[in-house]
């Protein structure tokens, strides 16, 4: 069970990203812009990570001055940058594109990790990421498009999405070489939200958040899909290869569907079914067989 627990862990965080939708509809609802959403969700975490970090991790709270490129890496090279490529391209192109975009992520790691982190490609995990992106294009229901174009610049940063969300996992792997999963999930956050706040004027709508139930879904989107996601996949990703990690996460389209359907009346074509078990196999086929490696400094919550 421990030798598979990385892999859980990353699977949970990904059925925490697969319930955003829950929260951010309420908050659109509510008159916030998508950018608005992103700056209160990771400020909202940011907050709660540093009260977390006075009372439980004093000792992680500190960092080099010359290791803050990783954070700058994984706070707005990879939130930061990817929230604003998926919301712009999902402006430019219709959804269920920008969606399939996105999840050309694990091809992105996977490419990444060879060159920079010298992580092998091996048939199992090549076979597991082809079946990921074509299950997430098919799921994403790209194929009932017909012949319906989108122009070049659209379609780069829709890319640039995927790409984007690839950087965590490169930077997040090197970070944690050196600093615990907390750390590196804090100061993600902390220089992400120093990026947005001045950008984008939440800070001008902040009584109103406190208003009704509108704390309610801030408070949910800070903790759920973003505290707790993301801290369990640098625990997980401390523990596996960036690579395997980003196919284990891509189960979060198959949760996010599952939730439209139960929740919100969404309906599931064919091709969608198909597109999430392949998804859910390339997952399972990956959990099997795969050694975990010895880690120096073990992890306790």
């Amino acid at each position: 069970m421990s030798r598979k627990l990385p892999y859980i862990m990353i699977a949970f965080a990904a059925a925490m990203w697969g319930l955003i939708a829950f929260f951010v509809k309420g908050l659109t609802t509510a008159g916030f812009s998508a950018m608005e959403i992103v700056a209160i969700r990771v400020v909202t975490a940011a907050v709660i990570l540093i009260l977390v970090g006075l009372a439980n991790y004093r000792n992680h709270l500190r960092i080099k001055v010359k290791d803050l490129y990783l954070f700058i890496g994984t706070g707005i090279f990879s939130i930061v940058f990817f929230n604003w490529s998926y919301f712009t391209a999902i402006n430019l192109m219709n959804i269920p594109i920008a969606v399939a975009l996105l999840y050309t992520s694990p091809a992105f790691v996977a490419i990444l990790s060879f060159f920079f982190l010298k992580e092998k490609i091996n048939r199992k995990k090549l076979m597991a990421i082809i079946l990921t992106v074509i299950g997430c294009t098919l799921a994403a229901g790209i194929t009932g498009q017909g012949g319906t174009s989108f122009s070049v610049i659209s379609l780069l940063i829709g890319l640039g999405a995927g790409f984007g969300y690839a950087l965590y996992s490169i930077f997040g792997k090197v970070a944690l070489r050196s600093y615990h999963p907390f750390t590196v999930t804090l100061y993600t956050f902390i220089v992400a939200s120093g990026a947005l706040l001045p950008t984008t004027g939440i800070v001008s709508k902040a009584a109103v958040i406190f208003t009704g139930d509108i704390w309610l879904y801030a408070l949910g989107l800070g903790i759920f899909p973003t505290v707790l996601a993301y801290f369990a996949y640098s625990w997980g990703l401390e523990r596996t290869e960036s690579s395997t990690a980003a196919v284990v996460a891509t189960l979060e389209p198959v949760v996010a569907t599952i939730l439209g359907m139960m929740v919100y009346g969404d309906r599931l074509g064919g091709m969608q079914l198909l597109g999430s078990a392949l998804i859910i196999i390339s997952v399972v086929s990956i959990n099997i067989s795969i050694p975990i490696r010895k880690q120096k400094k073990p992890f306790t919550v």
